[in-house]
């Protein structure tokens, strides 16, 4: 396999204050195991219609945001749950969301919905030309890329060589493509499986263990240097790491507009064999959604869940262990040493904080 697809790993040394990068990976390593082992892992679309929605109506937004798309999240919002042009954008960025909102449905579905599949592998080259197809095509419609043949439309491989990027990564000759992406479908169906990638397609490469996510920013990457289609492929590579994602039982990674420098960064660095940036930036995006959408509302408001799951604006994950030590907070810590405590109790512990705090400043008033 050529340099510009090869896949690496690296570790990162913490800055002071912030969580090392293994502590990161840990944390949603323990958030998975608790969602696997006490809330029956993750909940498909039909059974937690509330919670993809609300991620889905993020990743539509952002993911196309990042790419240029000029509508703010209450737009796509009115747009994907009311079917409502609100604004006076161009009709090519209302229908670029939408397309990107179809595909993402379509991987929520097959990556979580459906329990069976004709192959046994994690992806397939069919179902990486199905994803840009669903994504682009509406778009494409009305606004086709000016320098597209026939012979490149949406699902279609490109025919044209593609200009050095930012920091001199150049994607492979078109001819190289079709065997490029296949080599990468074999690679990527291999994440998660605990095996290390070929010596003879990483020559002089020792790896070493390394976490899942870590795994997948590497595949992710390496898609976006073969660049295999004229347009949308960052679009699609992330369309891509979350069917993966959500084949393994994780729920989507969702890169926020805000990152888009970091992100592009964590890209060139994966460019150049350091794919920690962007493993991490990844973990804390999956983290974001099990602690923001999914745990907390499969739990119910009495299940015991892990602090980190139940923070708010209000109360931080360190504020509430912190409470729970002091026995400000009903918590109980498991034989595994984590701090649980429920939805209600938290609702109690914030109420009460409330009115001690409203006490204080009365008697300090007096």
């Amino acid at each position: 396999m050529p340099p510009s697809v090869q896949l690496c790993y690296s570790r990162r040394v913490a800055r002071p204050g912030r969580p090392s990068r293994s502590q990161v990976h840990q944390r949603l390593d323990d958030l998975m195991a608790e969602l696997r082992t006490r809330m029956g892992g993750l909940p498909s679309p039909d059974e937690a219609a509330g919670v993809w929605r609300e991620i889905w109506f993020h990743e539509a937004h952002n993911s196309t945001a990042l790419e240029g798309n000029t509508l703010v999240f209450r737009q796509v919002e009115k747009l994907l749950s009311e079917g409502r042009a609100v604004g006076d954008k161009e009709l090519k960025d209302y229908l670029e969301v939408q397309g990107y909102a179809e595909a993402a449905q379509w991987v929520y579905g097959q990556g979580v919905g459906a329990r069976t599949r004709r192959s046994g592998d994690l992806i397939t080259l069919q179902e990486v030309r199905e994803i840009h197809h669903k994504a682009l095509d509406k778009a494409w419609s009305i606004a086709p890329h000016p320098h597209a043949s026939a012979d490149e439309s949406p699902g279609s491989f490109r025919r044209h060589d593609i200009e050095p990027f930012v920091g001199g990564m150049r994607p492979p000759d078109w001819p190289m493509v079709p065997s490029l992406t296949r080599e990468w479908v074999t690679q990527a169906s291999r994440i998660g499986k605990g095996l290390d990638f070929d010596d003879k397609l990483l020559p002089g490469l020792q790896l070493s263990p390394r976490p899942l996510l870590e795994e997948l920013a590497a595949a992710h990457a390496a898609f976006e240097r073969i660049h295999p289609f004229i347009d949308g492929n960052g679009r699609c590579g992330r369309l891509l790491t979350n069917l993966i994602l959500a084949r393994l039982g994780y729920p989507p990674a969702i890169i926020y507009v805000r990152q888009r420098p970091r992100y592009l960064d964590a890209l060139r660095r994966a460019d150049t064999g350091d794919p920690g940036p962007l493993g991490e930036m990844m973990a804390r995006a999956v983290t974001d959604n099990l602690v923001r959408f999914v745990i907390p509302a499969v739990a119910g408001p009495m299940r015991l869940v892990p602090l980190a799951a139940l923070e708010t604006k209000k109360a931080t994950h360190m504020a509430l262990r912190l409470a729970a030590l002091r026995g400000r907070l009903k918590a109980q810590q498991g034989t595994d040493g984590v701090w649980r405590s429920t939805r209600k109790w938290v609702g109690e512990y914030l109420t009460s904080r409330y009115q001690r705090d409203k006490t204080e400043k009365r008697q300090s008033a007096d």
